[in-house]
């Protein structure tokens, strides 16, 4: 592979990076850094300076490459950057020791006890469950002949089911709720908010588990919840600490949400500017095959997923990516979304392809790390597409789609709002 030079060549700018506008359509940028600086260093808004990583090959490579540690000790930082590469909050509130923070052995330790919610027979079950919550959320709006799918669908439609699957009892839903649309505003709320409400779902987490463990019996009963599970395996001598259990729960919650709200939000919105091929996707639904279901809610992680940048990777080592050398210290994130639109990967990148079968995308990332709630996200993005299309067939934006605005944060691509309108009551 060619050297890769640390900075873009002379006469070549780089685009502005982490602005609005960016922020909108990162497509541009993220094409031209990967022609002239695909391992380019650049200083984030925070203040921290990272190296970012954009051609497929490169990201894969980082994915998978255990030189690259997620623990935030290895990050060789200057005193302002001191706590600024992971969530707010979570330091403080004692919930850093979870699977987005941690190598093996304790990566895999902690994985082993939680995969078990996951397995596809698992999520099988959950199926009714998830499309119940569909159907109540779309009956919540459909005799106004509008809404806004972000905060109306999109967002409550994860924070349910994660909840049944952690064990929150229904009544304590809505307070996590509160918290979570907290964490993804991203700057949007009064300043401190996102620490605060970690800091909430932290003693609220505390207490659940305490409770739970007081009510927990000899033997599991079908369909435990996940937070008795690993209160289960902890006392049988798996050596789950309460701030580990809680910690766990904290990252299922967040990173078990806010990918599936930009999963649903930024897909509805693909199809809406693709009419073609949301047509082919109805037609096909109507038929009763699932097929282009099954390829296109993969073309739709890959052509704008949820996820632009994976978290943050820490070298642990001197290293070289993409022929750039990397210092030990020096913070690395793997553009997802860079990666998922190089063109010597994937034929005609930028095109939205509902049909498209080579399409080994990084939406969910690649390795160790490979996102764990990835089967539980693919079963309520198709859950909602379904639903949506069959019960609001003339769905449609309204508005213009330039006037949307996409939330700023560094690691997920997701939109503020979706104002969408359809024939009150469901039919044309």
């Amino acid at each position: 592979m060619t050297e890769t030079p640390a900075q873009p060549p002379a006469g070549h700018p780089a685009p502005e990076l982490f602005t609005w506008e960016f922020a909108t359509n990162p497509y541009p940028a993220y094409a031209w850094l990967r022609e002239h600086a695909p391992v380019h260093r650049t200083k984030l808004p925070s203040g921290v300076e990272a190296w970012l990583v954009t051609r497929y090959a490169d990201a894969k490579q980082a994915l998978a490459d255990a030189r690259l540690s997620k623990n935030s000790a290895h990050h060789d930082e200057p005193a302002h950057a001191k706590g600024k590469t992971g969530i707010p909050g979570e330091r403080k509130a004692e919930l850093m020791t979870h699977l987005l923070n941690i190598d093996p052995p304790d990566h895999t330790r902690l994985r082993r006890l939680v995969s078990k919610a996951f397995t596809p027979r698992r999520v099988a079950e959950f199926a009714p469950r998830v499309q119940e919550l569909t159907d109540q959320l779309i009956d919540g709006f459909l005799e106004k002949g509008e809404a806004d799918l972000i905060h109306e669908f999109a967002f409550p439609l994860p924070i349910y089911a994660i909840c049944d699957l952690l064990g929150v009892p229904r009544e304590d839903q809505d307070d996590f709720r509160d918290w979570a649309g907290m964490m993804i505003r991203h700057g949007g709320g009064p300043r401190g908010g996102v620490a605060r409400s970690v800091k909430k779902m932290r003693g609220y987490l505390a207490e659940l588990i305490h409770r739970k463990r007081e009510e927990l019996t000899d033997q599991p009963a079908p369909g435990e919840d996940l937070i008795s599970g690993l209160i289960r395996a902890s006392d049988h001598g798996e050596h789950l600490t309460e701030n580990e259990a809680a910690a766990m729960a904290f990252i299922l919650l967040f990173a078990g949400f806010e990918t599936t709200v930009n999963l649903i939000g930024n897909g509805v919105h693909a199809l809406l500017l693709h009419p073609g091929q949301r047509q082919r996707l109805q037609s096909s639904l109507a038929a009763g095959r699932t097929d282009l279901l099954e390829t296109g809610l993969e073309e739709l992680l890959r052509y704008d997923g949820p996820v632009e940048l994976a978290t943050w990777r820490f070298a642990t080592e001197p290293l070289s990516i993409g022929g750039q050398d990397i210092a030990s210290g020096d913070p690395v994130l793997v553009v997802l979304a860079a990666a998922d639109r190089d063109p010597d990967r994937f034929k005609d990148p930028d095109t939205l392809d509902l049909s498209r079968r080579d399409n080994q995308h990084l939406g969910y990332g690649h390795g160790l790390h490979y996102c764990l709630g990835a089967p539980l996200a693919r079963l309520e993005g198709r859950t909602a597409l379904t639903t949506l299309l069959t019960r609001l067939p003339d769905l449609q934006l309204a508005g213009d789609s330039a006037d949307l605005r996409w939330r700023g944060g560094l690691i997920m691509r997701g939109l503020r709002t979706l104002p969408v309108e359809f024939t009150p009551g469901g039919r044309p």
